[in-house]
């Protein structure tokens, strides 16, 4: 097989897209029963925080109005829309298990079976396979119910009591906004900053044209504003957007930058030793990227893989898609993936063409 794609989410069809255009044979792997379930698992009041106008991967728009922004189960609806479209060919419970280097060509593991290819593109996602808990977590009183950000869909899985949110970025300050209606609710973690500017409000259409164009063509890892903000994105997450400070103190959230490093009698531990007596705790944490199961020597000291747009340092045939900052700062969310998607596509394609000659 000439190129296996793992992972069906936004990354893997628009790079299966492309390559279906360029006549390359390809299939793509994925662990999923069902195409977007990734989104389908999300909080049930997520939505997008950019507009449908702007969501559409390569060849098919996002349908409906253009400046309503969609939820999480429309997004997973136009996914599987978007696959059945175009007849991408993808296996379904699927799940890499080991990726490794055989005699010139890649040799990929799942259970008992195994797949060759000469290219792979691994498109597994931003923040990788695992969730991120921090290791005091375990120490908490068991009768303090905890849900990773990945776990949480409603308030109403909570106890009674007051809400702890760890994690200060976009996913956390919305989880904490949403539970503060019904729970007492602290919101502990660094100030990641935020988005000048609220989706759905008075000027989107001038807002969203400036700041997609900056998104894509301006901070990009072409420029010196890049390193900086790649490296805070890839290693704290993003900034908020749709939930700002103001929105918070109108919700009574108490907010405080203090981080939770350790727990005392049960409760977790602020660094400034404040002990916070809550009934719940919500991981917004994010994810750890893990490539253990890649077996050849491409990931480097900050966990991130040695690439530059998605083509992989020393490993050829491998490539990535779909990484926060691959290429730019719209790299890792829809309005982004497919420039980055057509690239692979044609590096891939250049590729087949050399080895075809030789």
């Amino acid at each position: 097989m000439n190129t296996i794609i793992i992972g069906a989410g936004q990354a893997g069809l628009a790079t299966g897209y492309h390559l279906q255009r360029l006549g390359e044979s390809f299939t793509i792997l994925d662990g999923s029963a069902r195409i977007g379930d990734q989104w389908r698992a999300q909080w049930d009041s997520l939505r997008l925080y950019s507009p449908a106008k702007y969501d559409g991967l390569p060849g098919l728009g996002f349908p409906g109005e253009p400046w309503n922004y969609p939820s999480k189960d429309e997004v997973a609806d136009y996914l599987t829309s978007y696959a059945d479209h175009f007849q991408l060919p993808i296996r379904h419970n699927t799940r890499v298990d080991r990726l490794e280097r055989v005699d010139d060509h890649w040799l990929l593991t799942v259970g008992r079976e195994t797949f060759t290819a000469d290219n792979v593109v691994v498109a597994t996602g931003t923040f990788g396979r695992t969730p991120y808990l921090p290791d005091c977590a375990a120490d908490l009183d068991p009768s303090i119910r905890q849900l990773h950000s990945s776990e949480y869909r409603r308030p109403d899985q909570l106890k009674d009591g007051p809400v702890l949110v760890v994690g200060g970025s976009h996913s956390g300050t919305d989880i904490a906004y949403e539970v503060a209606q019904t729970h007492e609710t602290v919101l502990c973690g660094r100030d990641p900053g935020q988005i000048p500017f609220t989706p759905g409000r008075p000027g989107q259409k001038v807002f969203w044209p400036v700041f997609l164009f900056v998104g894509r063509h301006v901070i990009t890892r072409r420029s010196p504003l890049a390193k900086a903000a790649m490296e805070d994105l890839r290693q704290h997450g993003g900034p908020m957007i749709r939930v700002k400070r103001a929105d918070l103190l109108a919700r009574g959230v108490e907010r405080v930058h203090e981080r939770v490093t350790g727990v005392q009698d049960g409760q977790p531990m602020l660094s400034d030793g404040r002990v916070l007596d809550v009934a719940n705790v919500v991981w917004a944490t994010g994810f750890r990227q893990v490539f253990d199961w890649i077996k050849v020597p491409v990931v480097g000291a900050d966990a991130w893989p040695r690439e530059y747009r998605g083509v992989a340092e020393g490993a050829p045939g491998l490539f990535f898609c779909g990484l926060c900052f691959q290429y730019a700062f719209s790299s890792m969310v829809l309005p982004g993936v497919g420039r980055d998607a057509a690239y692979v596509a044609r590096r891939i394609a250049a590729r087949s063409r050399t080895l075809a000659a030789a």
